[in-house]
């Protein structure tokens, strides 16, 4: 069984991931743009009525992971205003013009974040090279990156995945996602031998996660 974490771009995903066994919840807003900062209401009533970790999208908007310094401003504000609800993490990764990790503007927000855990997001599959995106990101002190290998999906990029645990060498959590599903998790867990695996678990076209591939995720 894998530890399984549901992206919910809704608290109503939230909900469903939380009563049908997800071990945490990547809470997020805007699922056309792939994921941006959730209200901060939101948030907080999700807070209330669910115990499992919450670890928050500070994203501003769509697009690339290159930000502008009032972007910036704007993540470091909304990070220091959503750490007030005690959420559990925080889910972010910036990139500079040459799709390389910003090492600096990732530290600010790392610090501020303490003593809570950053996901460097799946900026990493935007970037260029795999090894030495890993250090940097490591370097940020980020404790997981959210990946699909820097492949399209998970199905393709499992070599890299599998590299990708092997050179974190404990360092740093490969948590596996982007188009992973129950149909397969198995094959893919088998290839890279992560432990943690990341789905939004939406089996029909639409905005809220399925609450039986959320099981199914978890038996597999």
């Amino acid at each position: 069984m894998s530890k399984i974490e549901i992206a919910c771009f809704n608290p109503e995903s939230a909900i469903i991931a939380f009563e049908n066994g997800a071990d945490r919840i990547e809470l997020c807003d805007g699922l056309s743009e792939g994921g941006t900062t959730p209200g901060f209401d939101t948030t907080k009533e999700l807070r209330q009525k669910i115990n499992i970790p919450i670890f928050v999208m500070i994203r501003p908007r769509g697009g690339d992971f290159t930000y502008s310094d009032e972007e910036f401003e704007q993540m470091k504000e909304e990070l220091m205003r959503l750490k007030s609800l005690k959420v559990d993490g925080f889910v972010f990764g910036i990139l500079n013009e040459n799709d390389e990790v910003n090492i600096e503007q990732n530290k600010t927000l790392v610090e501020m974040a303490k003593p809570l855990p950053c996901t460097f997001h799946r900026a990493f599959d935007r970037a260029s090279g795999l090894e030495n995106t890993l250090e940097n990101v490591i370097e940020c002190g980020f404790k997981t990156i959210l990946t699909s290998g820097q492949k399209s999906n998970v199905s393709d990029g499992k070599e890299n995945l599998k590299k990708l645990v092997e050179l974190s060498d404990g360092r740093i959590e490969i948590l596996v996602g982007g188009g992973l599903r129950s149909s397969n998790i198995e094959e893919i867990r088998e290839v890279t031998k992560a432990g943690y695996f990341h789905s939004s678990a939406i089996t029909d076209g639409g905005a809220f996660a399925n609450a039986s591939e959320v099981v199914a995720l978890k038996s597999k």
